[in-house]
């Protein structure tokens, strides 16, 4: 499926272990999909992914579908943007993506917080 990207093929099979998958693991498997994706296919692709790692790690309830979908969403416009050829590429013109905190731009802390954001995805709140 993934020949050119080892870790890609391994995370769309379930193989990655949870405890080495830190944030900017995230971002690349993101990345590297949305490069050979569009953007509904990655969205199923990479939450079925992760929804199978955090269910690996004993850690269900981990899962968060509107973290997962609007870091998806700002990785691809980023993407479209800047036509970085790599990931390396992409990390420096947008170091932003690797702050786990990106999304309070557009997300207060609460409204991350509730059992709905963590099931659905739920577009931001507008400003008061």
């Amino acid at each position: 499926m993934h020949p050119d990207c080892p870790e890609l093929e391994r995370f769309v099979r379930g193989e990655i272990e949870p405890g080495a998958f830190a944030h900017r693991e995230h971002v690349r498997m993101a990345f590297e999909m949305l490069r050979r994706h569009d953007f509904a296919e990655t969205a199923w692709l990479y939450s079925r992914a992760l929804r199978a790692m955090t269910a690996k790690a004993g850690k269900p309830q981990a899962f968060h579908q509107t973290t997962t979908i609007a870091f998806l969403s700002l990785i691809a416009e980023r993407m479209e943007r800047g036509g970085a050829p790599d990931f390396a590429a992409f990390v420096r013109a947008h170091p932003e993506m690797l702050d786990k905190t990106a999304l309070s731009r557009w997300y207060r802390p609460d409204q991350l917080a509730t059992e709905l954001a963590r099931r659905i995805f739920v577009l931001p709140e507008p400003a008061p």
